[in-house]
């Protein structure tokens, strides 16, 4: 697909790092398979990696973590 960002790269599957913050919670996922733009770098990450995304944290959060950070499990992916 072409980045809407840049409006000039396409985009390839490949990884990138989200961080997601909710109060004094900060939770760092790395290796989220994403699409990618070749040009700008501007990730993509599919809908239902986004919900495994969330709902991780959101477990995380009730567990009370302040500072986490981990790799994407692949059965999230």
């Amino acid at each position: 697909m072409k980045c809407v960002v840049c409006k000039q790269g396409e985009t390839t599957p490949g990884q990138t790092t989200v961080t997601l913050e909710r109060g004094r919670s900060v939770l760092v996922f790395r290796r989220v398979p994403a699409d990618v733009c070749a040009n700008c770098g501007e990730a993509y990450v599919a809908e239902e990696v986004a919900a495994s995304l969330l709902q991780a944290a959101e477990e995380a959060v009730r567990a009370g973590v302040q500072v986490d950070v981990r790799e994407l499990a692949p059965a999230m992916a």
